[in-house]
């Protein structure tokens, strides 16, 4: 039976994920709290709302120094709490955000501020919904890399939703001319966009390094097991993974629970 195996919400752009077991859908489309937090550079527009790097957004896309850093996010407190080889911080985001921008600044080298889109986040695709994935995918990509654990495969690709009980690259079948849609606990979730991948799953999710070859041996085991259900003119190449899904308006405002049965529907 196919079920939301998973919740994770990152509450801090680049940083560790939360795992929950609930998550509402707010009436932006995205998941609260999830990249509610987000590092700019400092010059950046006082109406910067989280466009990608362009307007400003810094991320582990700039730095692999984000990978060294072991963050805890507690909702209910607001507490950012941040280890790094022996300096260990914590920080109120709601009273302490400027110190935290200090701290991070100090880290990083580059003079950056900490800012909070609530309503919205500062997720990379404005106007889309969470992330999916199948526990399958995660297991195959895994198997691709002598040495990854399906745990770390999980950490480089950062999916908001994972979904156990179906085939792998189960997901590549709601994007494209005639797709259809599926349900998670009746709420109903479309396919916006494949996700083109960047630089951050070639790294080593706990230290950062580079995993040889990743790129090359992604693109070659993608194409070779890219599944016939899916409609290969969707994808503009094969280093591709991962869901955008996007939400409908009527069904903004609920929430999505692990355990929640998962359907299929036109």
């Amino acid at each position: 039976m196919a079920t939301l195996e998973r919740v994770r919400i990152y509450p801090v752009k680049g940083l560790d994920a939360v795992e929950v077991d609930a998550a509402e859908l707010l009436d932006g489309g995205t998941l609260a709290g999830d990249r509610e937090y987000a590092l700019f550079d400092a010059d950046a527009d006082d109406d910067v709302d989280g466009s990608p790097h362009e307007n400003g957004v810094f991320n582990a896309k700039h730095s692999d120094r984000f990978h060294e850093l072991d963050a805890e996010y507690d909702p209910e407190s607001a507490e950012l709490t941040l280890e790094i080889g022996s300096d260990h911080r914590t920080f109120d985001l709601d009273s302490e955000r400027e110190a935290a921008s200090t701290w991070f600044s100090d880290l990083f080298d580059h003079e950056l501020t900490l800012r909070r889109n609530g309503s919205l986040g500062f997720v990379d695709r404005r106007g889309m919904g969470p992330s999916v994935v199948s526990t399958a995918t995660l297991e195959a990509v895994a198997s691709w890399f002598d040495g990854m654990t399906v745990e770390s495969a999980r950490r480089r690709l950062r999916a908001n939703l994972e979904i156990s009980g179906v085939p792998a690259f189960w997901e590549d079948r709601f994007v494209g001319d005639d797709a259809p849609a599926f349900e998670v606990g009746g709420l109903r979730l479309e396919g916006a966009t494949p996700c083109a991948r960047c630089v951050v799953p070639e790294r080593d999710p706990e230290t950062g390094e580079p995993t040889p070859e990743f790129r090359e041996r992604f693109v070659t085991r993608r194409e070779e097991t890219f599944p016939e259900w899916a409609d290969a003119d969707a994808f503009d190449h094969f280093y591709t993974l991962m869901l955008i899904a996007r939400v409908p308006d009527r069904d903004r405002g609920r929430t999505l629970r692990v355990g929640d049965p998962v359907e299929l529907v036109d």
